[in-house]
């Protein structure tokens, strides 16, 4: 399980990049906080199950649609913690206004070890 929750926040880290680059993208797109962060959110989440699965948990063999759809559904209770620490972050701090990442980086942090434990368990469940 160490190996596993290694790896799982490796992909995390990659999630991350993808979650933070896309928000700066889209809010460059004149899209408001909080529309932008819902769009990273489900880039980044695909990337995380894509490199989860190929890397974290590839003994687990199910099929990808079904599994993505389940992973998305599984790590939406990691999400909305995700996604409200961000919102509030924003909402009461200007600098997290002006750096909109750090809401991203503190949310992914609070969220990551609920959506380990719920995809472990629930969508990678016959991995070792």
């Amino acid at each position: 399980m160490t190996r596993q929750f290694v790896r799982f926040a490796v992909v995390g880290t990659i999630g991350f990049v993808v979650d933070a680059g896309v928000l700066l993208y889209v809010l460059s797109q004149e899209i408001g906080f909080y529309s932008a962060r819902a769009v990273s959110f489900l880039c980044a989440v695909t990337c995380t199950w894509l490199l989860n699965r190929v890397f974290t948990f590839r003994d687990r063999n199910a099929g990808w649609l079904g599994q993505w759809a389940h992973f998305a559904s599984v790590n939406l209770v990691g999400g909305l913690i995700n996604y409200g620490i961000y919102a509030v972050l924003v909402w009461q701090l200007a600098f997290v206004q002006t750096w909109p990442v750090l809401g991203v980086a503190a949310g992914s942090i609070a969220g990551m070890f609920v959506n380990f434990t719920l995809s472990r368990r629930y969508v990678f469940e016959h991995s070792d």
